[in-house]
């Protein structure tokens, strides 16, 4: 029997610790993708399902095209409230998490899976680091077999991803991250391997950011930040996203690569 032909774009998968994490580094190629017509979505790792953040989060999804909310319900590192009567993240078993990971990598089947970077995006938030962590790992145990027999049958996605910041891209983010005292941990040029202007789904990914409206309303998070940016300031910043391709060591992409 021959295969069904794959989508236009690769079926995409993002994995993010919190809400807005998804509208912020990769709105744009989510956007895309689901316009596109692949099949796109979301797995946040952090807040309870019935908290306002995972209502924000649904409505930025909506803008965006990539489904509905997936969140594994665990709490943030630094707001225990977040997901009442849960750990937090960064306090759970990275196999336990590495398990739940694996159950929807399964299920969803991706070809392409998108993820923090390894130093945290940035601000080197600790969910950020323990996303990457739990996702690299998920990526390569979704595939084997004798992993998480319950979690499903084996899917191995063709690509993994990490969105970053090179430090030539920083810009205007870096002062305006510093001011609220916040890191700004950018990774060397050489580092990215794929850069996305996503100009044309600019609209969206802003609209996706101001989805996240408690955090927009408010001074240090980064939606409040460009919230309060002129418009030309802000778009120059969120008009690019970058990535590290992860599943080979990262060089310049070459005709016929599987790139985002």
């Amino acid at each position: 029997m021959t295969p069904p032909p794959l989508p236009a774009r690769p079926s995409l998968l993002g994995v993010f610790g919190h809400p807005d994490d998804e509208s912020l580094l990769a709105g744009g190629v989510l956007a895309r993708h689901a316009a596109s017509g692949a099949g796109t979505a979301v797995v946040t790792a952090t807040w309870a399902p019935d908290s306002h953040r995972a209502a924000e989060l649904a409505d930025a999804l909506k803008v965006l095209g990539a489904g509905e909310p997936l969140l594994l319900g665990y709490a943030d590192a630094r707001i225990p409230e977040s997901a009442p009567g849960r750990p937090r993240l960064c306090d759970a078993p990275v196999e336990e998490v590495v398990e739940v990971l694996v159950g929807h990598i399964r299920a969803l089947r991706p070809q392409v899976l998108v993820t923090h970077d390894a130093y945290g995006q940035l601000t080197g938030h600790p969910d950020h680091v323990r996303t990457h962590q739990a996702a690299v790992l998920a990526f390569h145990a979704a595939g084997l077999e004798h992993r998480y027999p319950d979690a499903g049958a084996p899917w191995r996605p063709a690509a993994l991803y990490a969105a970053t910041h090179p430090d030539s891209g920083v810009g205007e983010l870096g002062p305006l991250l510093t001011r609220v005292g916040k890191k700004v941990l950018s990774v060397p040029d050489a580092h990215v391997t794929v850069t996305v202007d996503v100009s044309s789904h600019l609209e969206q990914k802003w609209a996706a950011i101001l989805a996240h409206r408690s955090e927009a309303a408010k001074e240090r998070p980064l939606p409040g930040i460009l919230a309060r940016l002129p418009a030309a300031v802000r778009e120059s910043i969120i008009r690019t996203e970058h990535y590290t391709r992860l599943d080979f060591p990262p060089q310049p992409s070459q005709s016929g690569d599987l790139t985002i």
